[in-house]
């Protein structure tokens, strides 16, 4: 195939779909408006310029970032390449120099005899075929065409997330099921029962957790529709006991009393296994999350599977715009990767970028589209992207994203998800020749 691709964006999503297209032997048109135009977070013109941490987070299999890298490990990704040469000590963690880092992938591509670098700002969408990868601080222009191009509601530019937990990690001896006043099925909601010494411990410990640092872009940012938790806190000790956290309705059949305040969890997707914090939207550190937030009985083993954030992001209603393989629902030769498409983390935006990459490639040769499962991450994630639900928020690859095991394993969490990470990589190494079929280069090393 001779007809060329262009990926808008060179941060880490760009230059993965770009890589995945590039090694199948397929021209790329690599488009990315750094240093003509700097964003407000990033100081180079390099690219896959990490910005936040250096922290690509945990390699191990009972972690679902480490069996997200080992997906990626199989099909074989220029970002995990460069990463392994540029590892700097961080534990259990995958961390690297930044500058090697990122002056291995501008190397690699900028070398590549089929990749054809353009540094200037992208205003309009580009012609198909195209992959549109350019992240949580896309610029003004491009948000605006995408918006008048996609529909007026088809971007969100800032995010305030409650953290998100696992279910089964959530104590039910403490909480219970049930809606107020019985509504709906009557066990709609679990419900986290708070005496009043016990809220006012957590109002304290809320109150002076230490807050997230914000970046000078988003100060002037005002989340007065969806404030953080620990904002109406500081309000008065009671304003929380009336508000999100007001018991009305509720009995504790533990008691057999009203508490004195309860936090209510929310099914989070079909499968049952994630709940959001209701009304929990926050800027603390995430270590502060998990300290504050393990005082609410029933949290105090709790896994967060997301940590409530609230940022400066460009994001689609991908379950309304998008299909299988990170397409537009209608124009399916255009495709989005990163965090564009609600995915959260650096990795996981490489990721997305090698997905929509391959599937792109299949389309254009006239082959059927790889189906990654939802036994796997990089299937998981992508069907986040794409399922409907009432209230769509970004995420980052997490266990309870993934199809539960038909039969639960003795030995606790840790168990599980080694079972499912064997389950994952057994399915991703059935598919990595498929998927690898054609391709004719690999990274330099």
């Amino acid at each position: 195939m001779n007809k060329s691709v262009t990926v808008v964006g060179a941060g880490l999503a760009g230059c993965e779909a770009a890589y995945q297209l590039l090694r199948r032997g397929v021209p790329v048109d690599l488009i990315e408006m750094r240093p003509v135009k700097q964003t407000p977070a990033h100081v180079t013109g390099s690219f896959a310029e990490l910005v936040c941490s250096n922290s690509l987070k945990a390699e191990h299999l009972t972690n679902a970032s480490g069996l997200l890298k080992a997906e990626m490990k199989a099909i074989g990704s220029l970002i995990l390449d460069a990463a392994e040469g540029a590892r700097v000590p961080a534990g259990g963690a995958l961390a690297v120099d930044r500058q090697a880092f990122s002056d291995f992938i501008t190397r690699t591509l900028e070398r590549h005899p089929l990749c054809h670098v353009e540094r200037t700002v992208c205003e309009e969408l580009p012609s198909e075929p195209c992959i549109i990868a350019t992240g949580p601080l896309t610029d003004e222009a491009l948000s605006r065409a995408i918006t008048r191009d996609l529909g007026v509601s088809g971007l969100h530019f800032f995010d305030a997330e409650a953290p998100i937990l696992m279910a089964d990690s959530i104590n039910m001896d403490r909480a219970f099921r049930a809606s107020r006043y019985g509504r709906g099925d009557g066990d709609d909601y679990i419900n986290c029962p708070m005496t009043r010494d016990e809220y006012m411990a957590f109002y304290q410990a809320l109150v002076t957790a230490e807050l997230a640092d914000v970046h000078d872009f988003e100060k002037s940012m005002v989340f007065e529709g969806c404030l953080a938790v620990e904002i109406l806190a500081s309000r008065g000790p009671m304003t929380l006991a009336f508000g999100p956290l007001k018991p009305v309705g509720l009995v504790d059949p533990h008691t057999g009393k009203q508490p004195f305040a309860v936090v209510q969890l929310r099914q989070d997707n079909a499968s049952g296994t994630l709940y959001n914090m209701v009304g929990f939207q926050t800027r603390l550190k995430w270590n502060e999350q998990k300290r504050v937030f393990g005082m609410i009985p029933g949290l105090e083993k709790a896994e967060f599977a997301r940590y409530g954030v609230m940022h400066r992001n460009t994001y689609l209603d991908g379950p309304r715009l998008l299909q299988r393989n990170y397409a537009l629902k209608d124009r399916p030769l255009i495709r989005f990767a990163g965090q564009m498409t609600g995915v959260e983390g650096y990795v996981e935006s490489a990721a997305s970028g090698m997905v929509a990459a391959i599937g792109l490639y299949q389309s254009l040769n006239g082959v059927e589209e790889t189906d990654f499962p939802s036994t796997t991450i990089l299937g998981a994630l992508m069907r986040h992207t794409t399922t409907p639900t009432d209230d769509y928020q970004p995420m980052n690859s997490n266990f309870g994203l993934l199809q539960p095991l038909q039969d639960r394993p003795k030995g606790g969490k840790r168990v599980r998800y080694e079972k499912m990470s064997e389950r994952s990589l057994e399915e991703i190494n059935r598919l990595k020749d498929e998927v690898n079929r054609d391709v004719i280069m690999e990274a330099e090393k």
